[in-house]
Parts: C-alpha cells; sequence; structure tokens
C-alpha cells in the first residue's frame, strides 16, 4: 500500500515538472515571438496535439516577465529526452541570431 503512494507521488511530481517544462518552453517561444504549437508539431509530426501544451498556452499565467536564455531551454528540454524539440529549438536559436 506505500508503494503505491510512493509511486503516485513520484508520477505526480514528474507531471507537475513536465508541466514547468512546458511553460518554460511556451514563455520562451513568447519572448522570440514563435509559435511553442508550430515548434511542437516539427519536432513530433507524427504526434496528435500535446494536451499539456495546448492547456499551458490556455491557461497563460503571466511568465511574461520572465526571460528564458536559449541555454537553459535547450538544457531543460533535454534533461526531460526531448531531444527532438531540443534540435527544433537550435535551430530556431540559429535562425534568430
Amino acid at each position: 500500500m506505500e508503494f503505491k503512494n510512493i509511486d503516485e507521488q513520484i508520477i505526480q511530481k514528474y507531471k507537475e515538472d513536465e508541466t514547468l517544462m512546458v511553460r518554460l518552453f511556451v514563455q520562451w517561444c513568447a519572448n522570440h515571438n514563435l509559435d511553442p504549437q508550430l515548434l511542437y508539431k516539427k519536432a513530433y509530426p507524427e504526434q496528435a496535439a500535446n494536451a499539456v501544451l495546448k492547456e499551458v498556452i490556455e491557461s497563460d499565467d503571466g511568465f511574461e516577465e520572465l526571460h528564458i536564455d536559449n541555454e537553459t531551454m535547450l538544457d531543460v528540454l533535454q534533461m526531460f529526452g526531448n531531444e527532438d524539440l531540443a534540435f527544433v529549438v537550435a535551430d530556431e536559436i540559429q535562425r534568430l541570431k
């Protein structure tokens, strides 16, 4: 019984961290006037729309003042195993220079 509770806590923590990662990605896109859904679709063309991404965009709870630097964004994406999205972001960083 206790193991199940620990598993649930780990899953909940991962979901919270994933949501934060998505919020940072959406804010990074806003900082550079980029469409996060378009970049996500470019990275993962076979996937359906990402529900967490859509939820974060719709909630838009005001990270406006937060500037996420390029290296941090790439590190966060890679930490969560989003290498394809990190690759697309890296391309955009080069394009923006």
